[in-house]
């Protein structure tokens, strides 16, 4: 039991006071300067299970679980999602999840950017948001801000990048520049 304590429920209840003090806010700001980052405080509070990612495997063998357990860390999760194997979420907070999802294997969903500007590093948050009735093909990579519409079906090894709005149009406009 203070296993299962020191696992998921002390580093849960950390993040929540963290965030009532520091509330999670998108868009751009600077690691290297004065100022506390928010993200940085929750970040380092969930890089347990990105490091661990048998900890949240396990949770996902228990139908329902994994989804409740994004919904304690402040995601919205809808009903009927299918969490598979190798899937990584680096910020939980950020994500919005319709009904109906099917995650293939490996998909990374990142809520953040990191990226060296002059002597500093930038740092860019934005939710993601994926609609209802979505399959999500192996190994896709969905960056901050994105958005993915209802109906969509996202192909294999598929990277979307920041703050685009993928579609079943986005698809077959991918499929016709690869002919």
């Amino acid at each position: 039991m203070a296993l299962f304590i020191c696992l998921y429920v002390f580093p849960l209840l950390i993040h929540r006071i963290h965030e009532y003090f520091y509330p999670l806010k998108e868009g751009i700001s600077y690691l290297a300067g004065k100022n506390y980052s928010p993200w940085w405080g929750s970040h380092q509070i969930q890089v347990i299970y990105i490091a661990f990612p048998a900890l949240e495997t396990l949770l996902r063998l228990i139908p329902g679980a994994f989804s409740l357990w994004l919904r304690l860390w402040g995601a919205k999760v809808g009903k009927n999602v299918y969490w598979t194997p190798q899937l990584e979420i680096s910020d939980r907070a950020l994500i919005e999840i319709g009904d109906n999802v099917v995650f293939g294997n490996g998909v990374g969903i990142y809520s953040h950017i990191i990226k060296p500007k002059k002597q500093d590093l930038l740092l860019y948050v934005k939710k993601v948001k994926i609609g209802n009735n979505v399959f999500l093909g192996a190994w896709n990579h969905i960056a901050p801000g994105v958005t993915i519409a209802d109906g969509t079906y996202v192909p294999v090894f598929t990277h979307v990048y920041p703050n685009k709005k993928f579609n079943q149009e986005s698809k077959v406009n991918s499929e016709n520049l690869e002919t």
